[in-house]
């Protein structure tokens, strides 16, 4: 039975076999080309058969999941409603018009796949369909299924390892006359080396990875997924280990997006699509596929390459014009966690001594000892910076920033005399820091969100370099925490993806705290005020949203759990609207300070410590962490929580979590949050009074605000039905608003059309130009307004950004318009 996927409403399915065969490493050599917006190049994949995730599943039942000598055998499916491929029965004798083998030197005329069949057709089967059967049919060939999208295959064919120059000292066994065990049994030993030869692992997968052909294999595409064969290869076992396929992306791929900085110089990023990175290259995208990678990329002389990468690469001139860039990763990561940019970056410097205190890369006071590494890690085997006695007090790593030219005095003033405090920081909460480098880019106009943490690199928004530096510093905390919770610790289910942005989000306020070096109240009074926005924008959330969308945990019981084949799909996976969505940061946030509150800050964070030595390397799922939690809870603390109660009341359920139903007001407690309400008070009597000459000593005196005070001042401001054009005036004075933050001035565009502030509508545009990453809601506000004015405001922006918008604001805010 067919299940026709909605690309743009459904859910995404991951295609990877993984239960049957697993990418231990990547090798890619690309060109990137800018006048056809296109990358081009090669991929070789170094495989061990069977799933090496061995962790046990917290939840009754363990994940199931194949043996390493399992036979992967293509089945005719059992009816189920999970979309993977098309179904097919591939025996030792189909024909060579089911699957492609791309000669030497094919060319792609027709801009689809080297197959016969290229059709983007949506389609569905069983998640049994590459079910495993041990016994031996006798005509039966293993395929193997990668992740893929918007690619042109040009050829796939094993790699002959065994040429490779001294490779013989990887050959244990000289009794294998089979030459295609010989290779593999090479490949075996050179994903097994033990970590302290990393150096010597990383130069044999390059000199393997540029070895010879030694016969190609059949394969083909549908629209999510590259399917590869060898003729009589009828186990994971037999496969080839080593793969290379030769590829290049679409310019309307989704994974990358081609753009123009602000300098208006060509650019290439990758912009953490919904369908990941499948159309960058072919991978396995399921989390428990974590691997190591080492990536060239050639590019013009003009241009530098970022990457996630443990190496700050140079470049290295290959002729006139051209230049590669080399980078590599030891510690096995999700492939969705890749991320390269390309561009005409600046490397940004303090050229000055700054008198701004946070420019001094002063160390703050170490937490209790008890965050250090002592015995080994449960993670698999790589060179651990948690085992490095010189990383484990390393608190402030090398770092660069990166922008185009145009933005250095902002990224002088603002950005770069914070990245040392907001690192040394989060060293000082968390501890050992997961990375050993750092680079921050400014990312184009496009960018849809404020920021994305990758291993090694964070993009930020240039919408982060307005006003104060208060928006930057919370926003870079924020990213830098990724590396702990998203990077280090990742979800095992993708459906579970508070255990990313709830801890990053928690944590930011935290980590912001110490960077400022605050006083205890003061830091206190400020969590508070950042307390009570997040309150108001949840229960907005919560008003205007699907009920299926607020559920942090959608899968229940069947979390974390896959098909046979290792293949599942991520719900609302691409949905655009779930890009918008602040629920799993809302939610999972309160959960967490929830938690925090109950255990008291200093036993929780100490237990936080605890747990990120513990689980570091690791995916885990949400019972992983309260099991863990509830254990170092006092039972005169713990009193009614469970892993089941919190799973009922905050995980599974849509709406407000029923212990924040209960609690005191938010924003009641907080002094800071008091002030607004009085400043509120002063603004709605400016309001009233009627129009008249001013009388001496009658004038109000207005305080001066922190930047979330006047977000919270706005938005209480927005709750009033009309305020006159002299208040909005007397306003936009008082604070400066224009000059503000985007958090700050995204409410004042929403004042500014609710009561058609005319004279400001300027800077509405300016908003919807510049601030991408947060003008969506605008675009609605200014159609649900059914002024023709406001409406064409709206359209004329859309028009003037929408080719270069990103692909899911573009679809909202299109169904918004039209």
């Amino acid at each position: 039975m067919d299940i026709k996927l909605d690309p743009c409403r459904d859910d995404l399915p991951l295609m990877a076999n993984t239960a049957h065969i697993l990418v231990k490493h990547y090798v890619l050599d690309l060109d990137v080309d800018f006048e056809s917006q296109i990358i081009e190049g090669t991929l070789v994949l170094f495989f061990e058969s069977g799933n090496r995730y061995r962790k046990k599943s917290s939840s009754t039942e363990e994940t199931r999941r194949s043996e390493p000598n399992e036979a992967c055998k293509v089945r005719m499916p059992e009816p189920c409603h999970v979309p993977v491929t098309n179904t097919r029965t591939f025996s030792s004798k189909m024909g060579y018009n089911d699957f492609a083998i791309c000669g030497k030197g094919g060319k792609d005329t027709s801009g689809k796949d080297s197959n016969h069949d290229n059709q983007e057709q949506a389609s569905g089967i069983s998640v049994s369909k590459y079910c495993c059967d041990t016994k031996n049919h006798g005509s039966e060939d293993f395929l193997l299924v990668l992740d893929c999208c918007d690619l042109s295959v040009l050829k796939v064919e094993e790699v002959d390892v065994a040429a490779v120059p001294d490779i013989e000292k990887f050959t244990r066994s000289p009794k294998l006359t089979v030459v295609s065990e010989l290779r593999n049994q090479i490949v075996h030993e050179l994903v097994t080396l033990p970590a302290d030869r990393w150096r010597e692992q990383l130069d044999c997968y390059a000199r393997c990875s540029q070895a010879p052909g030694c016969g190609a294999l059949l394969f083909n595409t549908d629209t999510w997924s590259l399917q590869i064969r060898k003729t009589g290869a009828q186990t994971a076992t037999d496969f080839p280990h080593a793969v290379r396929i030769q590829y290049r992306t679409k310019p309307q791929g989704r994974s990358v997006t081609w753009t123009s900085d602000q300098s208006g110089r060509p650019c290439v990023y990758t912009m953490g699509s919904p369908i990941n990175n499948r159309a960058l290259f072919p991978c396995q995208e399921p989390p428990v596929a974590m691997s190591t990678w080492q990536a060239t990329v050639r590019a013009a002389a003009s241009f530098i390459v970022l990457m996630s990468g443990e190496n700050s690469a140079k470049p290295t001139q290959l002729r006139e014009g051209c230049s590669s860039w080399h980078y590599y990763v030891t510690m096995p990561m999700p492939a969705s966690t890749f991320t390269i940019a390309v561009g005409s970056w600046t490397e940004m410097k303090l050229e000055t001594c700054l008198s701004n205190d946070l420019a001094a890369e002063r160390p703050f006071p170490p937490p209790e000892a008890d965050f250090r590494c002592v015995g080994t890690c449960g993670h698999m085997e790589y060179p651990c910076r948690f085992q490095n006695a010189s990383a484990t007090t390393q608190e402030i790593i090398p770092h660069r920033v990166f922008a185009p030219e145009c933005l250095r005095g902002a990224c002088q003033e603002i950005l770069l005399p914070l990245v040392s405090s907001c690192l040394s920081a989060a060293h000082s909460v968390l501890g050992t820091h997961p990375f050993s480098r750092l680079d921050v880019l400014i990312v184009p106009a496009n960018f849809p969100s404020l920021g994305m943490a990758s291993p090694h690199i964070v993009f930020l928004s240039q919408s982060a370099l307005t006003g104060s530096s208060h928006l930057c510093g919370t926003r870079l905390c924020h990213e830098i925490a990724h590396a702990w919770f998203g990077l280090a610790i990742g979800a095992r289910d993708w459906t579970e993806e508070w255990l990313s942005e709830g801890f990053a989000t928690h944590l930011e306020d935290v980590l912001w705290a110490k960077a400022q070096q605050l006083a205890p109240h003061e830091a206190q009074e400020q969590q508070k005020l950042r307390a009570c926005l997040r309150w108001r924008r949840l229960q907005d959330e919560v008003r205007n949203s699907a009920e299926e969308m607020q559920v942090l945990r959608p899968s229940k019981e069947k979390t974390g759990h896959v098909s046979d084949s290792g293949s599942s799909v991520i719900k609302h996976g691409l949905n655009p609207e779930k890009v918008f969505m602040q629920v799993h940061y809302l939610k999972g946030y309160f959960l967490l300070r929830f938690l925090a509150r109950r255990l008291g800050d200093e036993t929780y964070f100490s237990f936080l410590r605890k747990f990120v030595h513990t689980f570091h390397g690791q995916l885990i799922l949400s019972q992983d962490f309260l099991q863990m939690l509830l254990e170092n809870i006092p039972e005169e603390k713990r009193l009614d929580l469970s892993v089941e109660s919190i799973f009922q009341d905050w995980l599974e359920s849509p709406g407000l979590p029923q212990p924040l139903q209960t609690e005191p007001q938010a924003g009641a407690e907080c002094g800071l949050a008091r002030q607004v309400g009085a400043e509120v008070e002063k603004w709605i009597r400016v309001n009233r009074r009627p129009r008249k000459r001013k009388r001496r000593g009658t004038e109000e005196v207005f305080e001066k605000l922190l930047p979330d005070q006047l977000v919270l001042l706005l938005e209480h401001l927005l709750e009033q039905k009309t305020l006159n054009l002299r208040t909005l005036q007397r306003l936009e004075r008082t604070y400066h608003l224009p000059q503000q933050d985007a958090e700050v001035r995204h409410r004042w565009c929403e004042l500014i059309v609710k009561h058609k502030y005319t004279r400001a509508y300027k800077t509405v545009e300016k908003f919807l130009l510049e601030d991408q990453a947060m003008g969506v809601y605008l675009y609605g506000e200014l159609m649900l307004s059914e002024d023709a004015r406001r409406q064409q405001l709206a359209r004329n922006c859309f028009a003037l950004t929408r080719e270069l918008m990103d692909r899911s604001s573009a679809q909202v805010v299109a169904e918004m318009l039209f």
